[in-house]
């Protein structure tokens, strides 16, 4: 198992949020800075993590490609730390954040979720808090959640020593290295009762967005994963829109 040099009182350990962002989607380019209900969809992610209980500093981590200047600069006009690194070796970004902004463990959050619910996130940190010997807690483990709900926490150690050799798409979706070798890192899942997973509230193409718009509206001001799934489970043609999305696979990227 992984070592560790955790400080002996908990309340001391630090957690970063750190979302992913760019803006060079191949289904639906620039949906990270899209307006949703009035508001970027970047703003709404940055909002929840800020809301979040336990959460120590809310960072958003880009790349240094040119087309994510914007990214970057409405991240820091939103008064976040910023972090620009390889546009494909997103684990590397996540360890430069890491030594940049220095903490115990990381949750990452993509931007693309613009529906993310601050009771989920507080809830995953505050389960590694309760069992810091855990080197990864997650929503996603047994998915249970509608898509775009996920939550992952990964302690910086871990981060640090999947760093050393993670190889192919494990540089890309940071965290595969790490529920992918569960005898070598120790894994904890987070679930849900009933489950929702059919449900999915990601933005990642055009029918993403337009289901986003009208659950969005119908919402209401409303907020958090409960109202999420009781609005879907009552509006059928809402769930319709993108119901036929396929996620894309690891190896796809």
């Amino acid at each position: 198992m992984m070592a560790r040099g955790y400080p002996e009182e908990r309340q001391q350990v630090r957690i970063n949020a750190v979302v992913q962002a760019r803006t060079g989607s191949t289904r639906l380019p620039g949906k990270v800075l899209r307006e949703l209900g009035g508001r970027p969809v970047l703003d709404r992610v940055v909002d929840a993590a800020r809301a979040a209980h336990g959460i120590d500093d809310v960072l958003v981590a880009t790349s240094t490609a040119a087309g994510d200047d914007a990214v970057a600069e409405h991240a820091a006009a939103l008064g976040v730390g910023v972090v620009r690194g390889s546009e494909d070796d997103v684990l590397s970004r996540f360890v430069q954040a890491a030594d940049e902004h220095p903490c115990d463990a990381v949750v990452r959050l993509t931007a693309d979720c613009p529906l993310l619910d601050p009771d989920l996130v507080g809830l995953v940190a505050a389960t590694w808090r309760s069992a810091p010997e855990h080197d990864y807690v997650a929503t996603t483990l047994v998915r249970t959640l509608p898509r775009g709900l996920d939550v992952e926490l990964a302690t910086v150690p871990a981060l640090r020593a999947l760093d050393a050799g993670a190889t192919g798409y494990d540089r890309v979706h940071v965290t595969s290295g790490l529920y992918g070798d569960p005898g070598r890192f120790r894994c904890l899942g987070v679930v849900v009762a009933p489950a929702a997973d059919d449900l999915r509230v990601t933005l990642d193409t055009p029918d993403d967005l337009h289901a986003l718009q009208g659950l969005v509206e119908a919402l209401d001001g409303r907020t958090g994963w409960r109202s999420v799934v009781s609005v879907l489970r009552s509006r059928p043609d809402l769930v319709e829109r993108n119901a036929h999305v396929r996620q894309k696979s690891l190896a796809e990227g």
